[in-house]
């Protein structure tokens, strides 16, 4: 049973990446309309998503079980608060950033988390590493410094990127609630400032006005949010942070082959050997995370 409980978390894990490691291509097809417009939109549709998905799949008296829950909790409404700030944030950077033709840079943050992931996973919740484990993330860690000696710039973007997810995996993990409640909590909590900022600059208007096709696409962005971020915090409840944490590999490494095989964006030899790297320290600790589980 323990076994089938980690398969399933494996399994949520990589799903959550796959979708991740995607959604530039559906940012992209989005890429004329400001990014804090797409983020207001994304809070919205995630939020009706969200609730629809309550209705649909029988849970609302459930969700209102948790909501009183959460009000002898307080605590725990804090810990909700400080994830929907970081994952706002989080949204609006990587919206932003693949507009602006840096995929490349959004990879090397997603590359950079993982590592976070593990050093929260020891700090914060004990979680003890092999020698080996050890030796993967030293080498992960000097991949990392490779890509961002290549990229000649302090990369602020990567890493407040990684930053930002990884202390939302940490609250996440912390709060110990369903991944469908919090979620459906955190788009609430941020619905009030995306309807005033709709109010205040015609987001709504702008909508209404664009075409079919952008319509539709801004409508998506609820299930485009709300698929990987339920699979993350379900794989999060049910295997260790640092294991979690590199299962992400998968998703910049889909944005790293999209950023220059597909958007033409720079990748030097220096990026090759970083990311060699990085997948070798995940093969090495892969397979030490299997031998464990």
């Amino acid at each position: 049973m323990q076994n089938d409980y980690y398969r399933q978390g494996i399994f949520l894990g990589i799903g959550a990446y796959v979708v991740w490691g995607t959604l530039p291509i559906y940012w992209k097809l989005l890429d004329h309309i400001a990014a804090v417009d797409i983020l207001a939109h994304r809070i919205v549709w995630s939020c009706l998503f969200m609730l629809l998905l309550l209705a649909a799949w029988r849970k609302m008296d459930a969700f209102r079980e948790d909501l009183r829950y959460l009000r002898e909790h307080p605590k725990i409404i804090a810990g909700i608060f400080l994830s929907a700030g970081l994952i706002s944030c989080n949204w609006l950077l990587f919206i932003w950033a693949v507009s602006a033709e840096r995929i490349v840079e959004v990879s090397l943050g997603y590359y950079i988390n993982p590592l976070i992931n593990v050093v929260l996973g020891v700090l914060v919740f004990k979680e003890s590493l092999s020698v080996r484990q050890k030796s993967a993330v030293a080498l992960a860690a000097f991949g990392v410094l490779l890509m961002t000696a290549a990229s000649g710039v302090f990369p602020y973007i990567a890493l407040a990127l990684a930053l930002s997810f990884g202390f939302y995996g940490l609250v996440k993990k912390q709060t110990k609630i369903a991944s469908l409640t919090g979620l459906t909590i955190e788009t609430m909590l941020l619905l009030p400032p995306a309807l005033l900022y709709f109010t205040v600059y015609g987001g709504g208007t702008s909508f209404m006005e664009s075409s079919p096709m952008t319509m539709m696409l801004l409508a998506g962005t609820g299930a485009a949010t709300a698929v990987p971020l339920l699979l993350f915090g379900s794989a999060a409840q049910k295997i260790p942070l640092s294991v979690l944490g590199f299962l992400q590999f998968i998703a910049p490494t889909m944005m790293l082959v999209l950023g220059t095989l597909v958007y033409g964006e720079p990748f030097s030899w220096i990026d090759g050997a970083a990311f060699l790297c990085i997948w070798t320290a995940l093969i090495i600790y892969s397979r030490r995370s299997r031998e464990q589980g």
